[in-house]
């Protein structure tokens, strides 16, 4: 009896989807007691993206799918799962942006389907990406990490509209048999007892859509700032020092760190603790604020678009959001390097 070829996950192609209006520092100096210098020193951001008011979740995860689809070369009739990330769905909470992006791209009779974790939403769609493909139940599987973080933003809260912006990523992440191209590892976990750090309280089933709940804007996102930042710190570092001794993996092994884009301030500490080098922290805070679950693939694209991610590199990826939830992955990058 002949045993079969194991079945491995690889990230086969990258694309992201950047809203063309920016919203920079001095627009919200003009909108809250704030300054360019004050929000750029707490956070490093300089500028985020807000999509039109009839650009929706879906169609920013569409337009990022595209390019993923194209990228890895295959016909989106081989597509056989589409998961999304997202905590601000088109619908909530039904029909699933999933199935929303599916009919925009022409895909049917295909299984779809939504996850909600926040900033770790997309690397929790690479360790699901993965079970399905090991397993066997799948091929090609489209992931998507798409925020309209703009549409549940309070523009009266500085505490929270400096940090985030809108836009979307995507991947498409496919069966191999070359143990090279394999995912290595992934970590992700959650804890519910910082559930009250990061929480959006309305709609939902404890609070549903009243004039008492829009008059006390439960509808706009809540954070507790200091208290996210000090946990992040702790729990990314403890995170992916586990993962890289988990794997006989050293920090100098690693050409791509590609932390959640959250805050500089953040994703410093974890790099210096790591001793990683300024070439190997991948940045785009300054430009696209904190994306949620689109901030890792959005990353991971920038740096795939700019030459510098080429075949067979390997990636960290890092991650820490609303749950509380965190993930961390090992993995090579499997797609064709971009011409130049």
């Amino acid at each position: 009896m002949s045993l079969s070829t194991p079945a491995y996950a690889s990230f086969r192609s990258i694309g992201a989807y950047i809203p063309q209006k920016v919203l920079s520092n001095s627009d919200l100096e003009a909108m809250v007691d704030t300054s360019d210098e004050w929000i750029t020193k707490r956070t490093g951001i300089k500028e985020r993206r807000i999509a039109a008011t009839d650009e929706y979740t879906s169609d920013m995860g569409t337009e990022a799918s595209k390019k993923a689809i194209e990228r890895a070369g295959i016909d989106k009739e081989e597509i056989d799962l589409i998961m999304c990330a997202t905590v601000t769905p088109d619908y909530f909470n039904m029909p699933s942006t999933a199935c929303i992006i599916s009919d925009k791209l022409g895909i049917r009779n295909v299984q779809a389907f939504d996850i909600s974790a926040a900033c770790s939403g997309f690397v929790y769609l690479l360790s699901l990406a993965k079970a399905f493909i090991e397993s066997g139940m799948k091929k090609n599987i489209l992931i998507i990490g798409a925020e309209k973080f703009s549409s549940i933003i309070d523009y009266t809260d500085r505490g929270t509209c400096i940090l985030f912006g809108d836009g979307a990523g995507a991947a498409i992440i496919s069966s191999t048999t070359d143990k090279e191209e394999a995912f290595m590892d992934i970590h992700a976990s959650a804890d519910g007892t910082y559930a009250d750090f990061l929480v959006t309280p309305a709609p939902g089933s404890m609070h549903p859509v009243s004039q008492e709940v829009i008059d006390k804007g439960l509808n706009f996102v809540q954070m507790k700032g200091n208290e996210t930042f000090k946990l992040a710190v702790k729990t990314l570092t403890k995170d992916v020092i586990e993962i890289l001794k988990n794997n006989s993996i050293t920090a100098e092994d690693i050409p791509h760190f590609i932390p959640h884009q959250a805050n500089y301030r953040i994703i410093k500490a974890v790099g210096d603790a790591l001793k990683m080098t300024e070439e190997q922290v991948v940045v785009t805070v300054e430009k696209y604020g904190n994306t949620s679950a689109a901030s890792i693939p959005m990353a991971i694209n920038d740096i795939y678009e700019s030459g510098r991610l080429k075949y067979g590199e390997l990636m960290l990826l890092d991650t820490f959001g609303g749950g509380l939830t965190w993930a961390s992955a090992l993995l090579p990058f499997a797609g064709k390097t971009i011409e130049s």
